[in-house]
């Protein structure tokens, strides 16, 4: 309830905004003003990731009427892509936009608030961060690195990626080059294969030339932007490695301190907006999307064969429990997302699962 009224009054000053940085909004206009910058791990205006960031920024400057304003880096023209996390955390960019599995390095608990394989769908996942304790162990664990998280952005469960070469079995995944992050790789290595972390800009150039041979990305909406449907020819799902990959808002949390209370409000309010909006724009144009690339004869769309699915889940759990062994940390979040993944899979099973097997009655 008091989120949806902090949304009801965001909404009403985001239509009532200025229509520019100098126009008199009132009161507000008074108040003190902040320029902050926010860098991000995506290419300028990427569709669906890049342009999300940019109607995020839109609507915190209409919601505060201006007092707050974001200049927006993509990745690489103010640092690189993987530097997103140290920038933000350092103070010398205010805000950051990407995937907390990028920043495994710095705790690899951070895994868990992106994707894990075989994990949460994007409505799983909301259920386990806003009202089953996932938000509160992500922010203790940011708050460590200076650092205030935010859930901004979901595609929806993701395709298994493109290859080059055939999977029909187990056997396929060994001596594969393959860009997956997160703990994606981690399994993929079990497997015999070898994982790289790529950002998604030089995906087509690493696919086409041969130095990996198969990637992930997201989906046919953002897959086929890139161009990598021209790069390979088989296109495999499900996306076991990221059923529901949250990405995330950071904001520096000195900056955050020195924000006024509604400044913080309509930073958690559009967050939270964007959060649900990209998940609706992904399901639209993935759809939409998908059906272009069936309509190529040069693509084969397949599903991965059951044993290779199996045998992945099995070395899935394997790293989790392994990683829980080695880090407090790790085991603690793990408790968390897995205790909530299997208690809401009995839900799961006779509402959204059960109403989707209708459709094939």
């Amino acid at each position: 309830m008091k989120r949806r009224d902090l949304l009801t009054s965001a909404s009403a000053l985001a239509l009532a905004g200025c229509a520019s940085e100098t126009e008199d909004c009132g009161a507000g206009a008074a108040e003190e003003r902040f320029s902050w910058k926010m860098v991000t791990t995506w290419p300028p205006n990427f569709p669906g990731l890049g342009t999300g960031v940019l109607k995020l920024v839109d609507f915190i400057e209409r919601a505060s009427r201006g007092r707050l304003r974001i200049k927006v880096y993509a990745a690489g023209e103010l640092v690189p892509a993987f530097e997103v996390f140290d920038t933000v955390s350092s103070g010398t960019a205010e805000m950051g936009h990407g995937a907390a599995y990028y920043w495994k390095g710095k705790s690899p608990a951070t895994q868990f608030f992106t994707a894990i394989p075989f994990g949460m769908s994007a409505q799983e996942m909301k259920g386990w961060l806003y009202s089953a304790g996932g938000l509160e162990l992500y922010r203790e664990l940011y708050a460590g690195f200076g650092l205030v998280p935010f859930l901004a952005g979901n595609t929806g469960v993701q395709m298994g990626g493109w290859f080059n070469r055939e999977i029909n079995g187990v056997e396929d995944l060994n001596g594969l080059k393959m860009r997956i992050p997160g703990l994606g790789g981690e399994v993929l290595k079990r497997a015999g294969g070898t994982p790289v972390n790529l950002p998604g800009s030089e995906l087509f150039t690493a696919l086409q030339t041969g130095s990996i041979d198969a990637t992930e990305w997201v989906g046919p909406y953002n897959d086929v932007a890139f161009g990598l449907h021209q790069a390979a020819k088989y296109y495999y799902y499900p996306g076991w490695q990221e059923p529901g990959p949250v990405l995330e808002c950071i904001v520096n949390r000195a900056a955050y301190d020195t924000l006024p209370p509604d400044l913080q409000a309509i930073i958690e309010i559009a967050c939270s907006a964007l959060n649900d909006q990209m998940d609706a724009e992904f399901t639209a144009r993935n759809a939409a999307t998908l059906a272009q690339l069936r309509d190529d004869g040069d693509i084969e769309i397949r599903p991965f064969p059951d044993d290779v699915l199996r045998q992945l889940r099995i070395l899935s759990d394997e790293v989790i429990a392994d990683l829980a062994a080695e880090d407090p940390v790790v085991a603690r979040v793990a408790e968390s997302f897995i205790d909530f993944r299997d208690s809401v899979a009995d839900w799961t099973e006779i509402s959204e699962y059960a109403m989707l097997k209708t459709r094939q009655l």
